[in-house]
């Protein structure tokens, strides 16, 4: 019978970031790791004031016990964005449930670009994303899923998805959504859920102008709420909810940022 995933060890890993301006230029000021989940040296394609850094998992998926805590803090007059490498991959699990969990603390502004997370058919999953912004910070990010391995031919028809996300402005809770797809279930198919698509995606931006929401919305469902832009993409596509999502970080990254879009360089790669 041929398994979904690695015979492995559970791996519980954490990783803290802090960045924090220094004389104009923006510096990883704390980095402080536990098991395998590391950032690679920071690079700085656009000049000193923004630090790009890229977030790596060497097992290079993510099996059933697996538990991953990303948390990065990003002080007043601090710029930084984070990538990922590649995919992330949930495996199946025969029992345990695998945990990733972000968070947030924004004083400056902070650029969160991952790759898609795929979700293995019978995997057993929980993606949690917490977001704390300060007086004055800015923010884009998004979260880029897609159910099975369809370039495979494999669906979701078993396991669990749990979803969790929260955007707080001061103590305030400005945004919450939740909720759990189960493999197989009704929701994959309803048209008041993913409609039978395979990939979904959400991108939450702190933007307060609506000048570029007309051009946003050629690109991906888009809503104004107060003091955040929300976009969505259903489809069938991770590809395409990347370039869509990058299209649209180009379009509101000089509104949120004041800065043009520069690309990280692994995206070339």
């Amino acid at each position: 019978m041929q398994r979904a995933e690695p015979l492995a060890a559970s791996w519980t890993a954490s990783l803290a970031l802090g960045f924090e301006s220094r004389r104009g230029r923006t510096v990883l000021g704390t980095r402080r790791a536990e098991g395998p989940l590391v950032i690679q040296k920071p690079l700085y394609p656009e000049g000193s004031e923004v630090c790009h850094a890229i977030v790596v998992h060497p097992p290079g998926g993510v099996a059933g016990g697996d538990e991953l805590t990303l948390s990065v803090e990003a002080a007043r007059e601090s710029a930084a964005l984070i990538t990922t490498p590649g995919a992330g991959k949930w495996y199946r699990s025969a029992g345990p449930w695998a945990k990733q969990r972000l968070h947030f603390d924004v004083k400056g502004s902070l650029e969160w670009l991952p790759r898609e997370t795929i979700v293995f058919d019978g995997a057993l999953a929980e993606l949690d994303c917490e977001i704390r912004l300060s007086s004055g910070a800015r923010y884009i990010g998004w979260e880029i899923v897609c159910l099975g391995r369809t370039g495979s031919g494999e669906r979701f028809t078993r396991g669990k998805l749990g979803l969790r996300a929260s955007v707080f402005r001061g103590d305030r809770l400005a945004w919450l959504e939740r909720g759990t797809i189960d493999g197989g279930g009704r929701i994959l198919g309803s048209p008041a859920g993913l409609d039978g698509k395979t990939v979904f995606g959400t991108l939450i931006a702190t933007l307060d102008s609506t000048g570029v929401l007309p051009e946003c919305r050629k690109l991906a469902a888009t809503t104004q709420l107060p003091g955040l832009l929300v976009a969505r993409y259903l489809g069938g596509s991770t590809e395409e909810a990347f370039a869509k999502f990058s299209a649209l970080w180009k379009l509101l990254r000089p509104a949120v940022m004041q800065r043009e879009a520069v690309p990280p360089r692994i995206w070339s790669t």
